[in-house]
């Protein structure tokens, strides 16, 4: 198996830790049948593909043998976000689905332990018709058998279709959402396209929550909840330079 080097991990805050600390674990307790998650937002720039870094890391440091499939062929940032390295040309996604390798050589190892890349490999003008294939259901379920947890970062799924023909290979949906950047009517009609799916939604993640300035008693009464539900809500927040002062959640 190739290797690649990671260059850039996370940093988070205690506050941070904790609440994707409680993600992982959601997820974990989703099941045992659900091995293939997929990440979606509504729109770009909403800390997707930070996130599943994130929660890459996470599940590693857990002892889960973990695979990031960087399914985002037309936009792809995964190597950019970990800074990944490597002495030869870095195949992928795309060059697996048109033929040009074999899975062993998309499936890469890293410099961490139980972490695994499989990178997009090119940005692609017309990715569904690599990624409505079986040759990409009978990737995802190859790597399931392979790994504990297959995290599939996509496109926005209010941007592209892309997302909702691969959640019908996944076997639940988590939904990236920035804290009040979203309208309601935004987020329902992007629920409704991922459950004509039928693929079922685990939860949402509501992104980028300030809560710096407020006291560790305040954030775990006011910003930090969750319901073991599929339409549950997952909080988490993210790294920012800007102090900006912290919206009261409403009961």
């Amino acid at each position: 198996m190739n290797k690649l080097t990671i260059t850039r991990t996370p940093k988070l805050d205690f506050s941070a830790k904790e609440a994707l600390n409680t993600i992982c674990t959601n997820i974990l307790f989703s099941g045992t049948k659900v091995r293939k998650v997929m990440f979606t937002s509504c729109a770009a720039s909403e800390g997707k593909s930070t996130m599943t870094g994130r929660i890459l890391f996470n599940m590693a440091e857990r002892g889960k043998s973990c695979v990031l499939v960087d399914a985002d062929l037309r936009k792809p940032v995964a190597i950019n976000r970990l800074g990944i390295r490597s002495d030869k040309d870095i195949l992928g996604l795309a060059h697996y689905l048109s033929g040009q390798c074999e899975m062993e050589e998309i499936c890469y190892r890293t410099n961490f332990e139980n972490v695994y890349i499989v990178p997009a490999g090119r940005d692609v003008s017309n990715p569904l018709s690599l990624i409505n294939t079986q040759e990409f259901r009978m990737l995802l379920d190859e790597l399931a058998e392979q790994f504990d947890i297959v995290i599939v970062d996509t496109p926005p799924v209010g941007v592209v279709i892309d997302a909702v023909e691969i959640s019908s290979a996944c076997d639940g949906v988590v939904m990236v959402i920035e804290y009040g950047k979203r309208h309601r009517r935004e987020v329902q009609g992007a629920l409704k396209q991922m459950e004509r799916s039928g693929t079922p939604i685990l939860g949402c993640i509501i992104d980028m929550v300030k809560i710096s300035s407020f006291s560790e008693k305040k954030y775990y009464r006011n910003h930090y909840y969750y319901r073991n539900s599929q339409s549950g809500y997952y909080n988490t927040d993210r790294d920012s330079d800007e102090d900006e002062k912290p919206k009261k959640s409403k009961k």
